[in-house]
């Protein structure tokens, strides 16, 4: 079943409680599937300077691994910050060279070391559980940022992991990052077309495919927008995704509208969810004017 949410300070100079905020969304949708949760949160961007979210579940601790790590980053970047929390490892560091290279030299080759995410905003943390726990285990509320979606997860097609939850990073274009409910049908035809160009799928997730095609789009050119619409007609399924990229999000449905999804825009902010209740509960203050998109339907807030 799954639930997905978004949200969106409409102002380009704001900033707030970006975490919190999807934290409350997904905590309310988890009687949707807490398989998994996840979240893609964008920050403020320093020039020069790439932040990487590593997971480090290896069986030697994850205080022996972030080590190793260190030492391999330090031979191609400078490394401005280092954070472990639990098993998740924050790096900034300043570099210049091709994103690839650099969440290979992060991996090395190591079992129990995956990059999440990697770009000059975005940030993913995502565990298995619900809402409450990622919160606890990673201090999701305390992020302050723009804008962000979040996925709370039922599994269906694929295992149970850290890996394989929700949201999913464009590997390797930064900054971009996908939620889904549903079912990509011609997930493997897509995927062996990439492979062979040589791109890398960290899961065995279908919905990974959908980051994948929205970063290709752009690479060759397309708007936000036109790449949602593309994929409307090149996705077989049924979907309701989410993307985030440095510059906003955007939702697209499929043929039917099969999964599904509410939205309220306010002058203020934009929010989507699987369920109004999550939207009427986090935003009690407010004065919602709610809608579900049509089939077929693309629309991008850009800030």
């Amino acid at each position: 079943m799954c639930g997905i949410a978004g949200f969106l300070y409409k102002d380009p100079q704001r900033t707030g409680p970006v975490g919190k905020t999807l934290v409350e969304l997904l905590g309310v949708l988890g009687s949707r599937g807490v398989d998994g949760t996840g979240v893609s949160l964008y920050g403020p961007s320093s020039p020069g300077k790439l932040v990487a979210r590593v997971c480090l579940s290896g069986p030697e601790g994850p205080a022996n691994q972030a080590e190793r790590v260190l030492a391999r980053v330090r031979q191609i970047a400078t490394v401005v910050e280092a954070d472990l929390k639990a098993d998740s490892l924050r790096l900034v560091v300043a570099y210049d060279g091709p994103i690839a290279r650099l969440a290979d030299t992060i991996e090395g080759g190591e079992q129990g070391v995956d990059v999440f995410s990697l770009g000059r905003s975005m940030e993913i943390v995502k565990d298995v559980g619900d809402a409450a726990r990622l919160d606890e285990k990673y201090g999701v509320s305390t992020f302050v940022g723009s804008h962000g979606i979040g996925h709370t997860r039922l599994a269906t097609e694929s295992r149970v992991d850290i890996r394989h939850c929700h949201p999913f990073w464009a590997r390797p274009f930064p900054d971009i990052s996908v939620v889904h409910n549903g079912q990509i049908t011609n997930y493997h035809k897509l995927r062996r077309i990439y492979e062979m160009q040589g791109w890398q799928f960290d899961t065995e997730n279908d919905s990974e495919i959908i980051a994948l095609y929205i970063a290709h789009k752009l690479a060759e050119g397309a708007s936000l927008e036109e790449a949602l619409r593309a994929s409307v007609n090149d996705l077989d399924g049924t979907f309701t995704y989410l993307v985030s990229t440095e510059q906003g999000i955007g939702y697209a449905r499929d043929f039917f509208a099969t999964k599904p999804l509410v939205v309220t825009e306010t002058d203020e902010f934009v929010a989507l969810s699987s369920e109004e209740v999550a939207l009427c509960q986090t935003f009690q203050r407010h004065r919602l004017n709610t809608w579900e998109p049509s089939a077929k339907e693309v629309r991008v807030w850009l800030r």
